[in-house]
């Protein structure tokens, strides 16, 4: 097996089909990015259980050995995923203590973190589990969010990476991974910037062309950097939300700042961010903040 000295690509699973499917988003990925794979699988009281139960009531032995076989299940999709694209490093580890606060500190020492859209507890509860809600908002790392299979197609596999463009220093830091993902996958990266009337007094045709100037700032150097990149550019009155759930339709991968213009120092994820992870049927990276 190969020695890298790269960051990790991190996944946590619990035994679910969105689990796996992010076991295998991830494995390719990190042959991608020639980075080891750390799956995690974290145990400790279920959040649905109440405050009646403590810890000392958890028969730790049973969630171990069901952790250890989840891990095994999971390093075989990972190395099925991986076999026709590269080696791969695998570690596999079991942790005594809840998911979210364990994927949370794992993530500051990983260069990508990556969860399902929901996991065994989410049934009728909404798009994403309580795992991947918690993790897209606090990361310390990117977030992959990875949609469950039977909604993403394969043929989608040869689609653009989609960014959205704000001139925002989060949008900024998704232009760099978009770019860096795309020309990994040898395809092509749509850049997406959306304007509107809303508190300008200026003509549309003004704020059309000092949106498509923003996008040729806010791309400056890319052409340059990756001439063999096809780079697609959409500007254009709408909704970012709603145009991004649109342009995804025939998309591999989105990529999306954390916050945009509107957000501050601080928020956690940006309305616009918060809308197309709920809303997409198409695996998302939401650029963290660089620590």
């Amino acid at each position: 097996m190969p020695t890298t000295i790269n960051p990790p690509v991190l996944v946590g699973i619990d035994g679910s089909a969105a689990a796996a499917e992010a076991v295998r988003w991830a494995a390719v990925d990190a042959v991608h990015h020639r980075a080891p794979l750390h799956i995690v699988h974290g145990i400790g009281a279920p959040m649905d259980f109440g405050p009646a139960i403590t810890f000392d009531q958890i028969d730790y032995d049973t969630y171990r050995a069901a952790g250890a076989e989840a891990l095994d299940t999971a390093r075989g999709y990972a190395t099925a995923a991986a076999a026709s694209v590269g080696e791969l490093d695998i570690a596999t580890f079991v942790v005594e203590a809840p998911p979210i606060p364990v994927l949370l500190d794992r993530s500051k020492d990983a260069r990508l973190l990556v969860v399902g859209t929901r996991g065994l507890g989410a049934f009728r509860r909404g798009l994403l589990g309580s795992v991947s809600t918690a993790v897209a908002r606090h990361a310390h790392c990117p977030v992959a969010v990875i949609p469950e299979p039977e909604n993403y197609t394969p043929d989608r596999l040869l689609g653009p990476v989609l960014v959205g463009v704000d001139g925002s220093a989060s949008a900024t830091r998704a232009i760099e991974i978009a770019f860096d993902e795309a020309a990994r996958r040898n395809v092509a990266v749509r850049a997406v910037l959306t304007w509107s009337q809303f508190n300008r007094y200026i003509s549309r045709t003004d704020m059309q062309n000092e949106a498509e100037e923003l996008l040729s700032q806010s791309l400056a150097g890319y052409p340059e950097n990756y001439p063999d990149l096809q780079i697609q550019r959409v500007v254009v009155e709408d909704r970012p939300a709603r145009r991004l759930l649109a342009e995804s339709e025939n998309t591999q991968l989105i990529v999306l700042g954390s916050h945009g213009r509107g957000g501050f120092a601080g928020m956690t994820l940006g309305s616009v961010s918060q809308a197309v992870l709920h809303a997409t049927d198409c695996p998302l990276i939401i650029a963290r903040p660089q620590n």
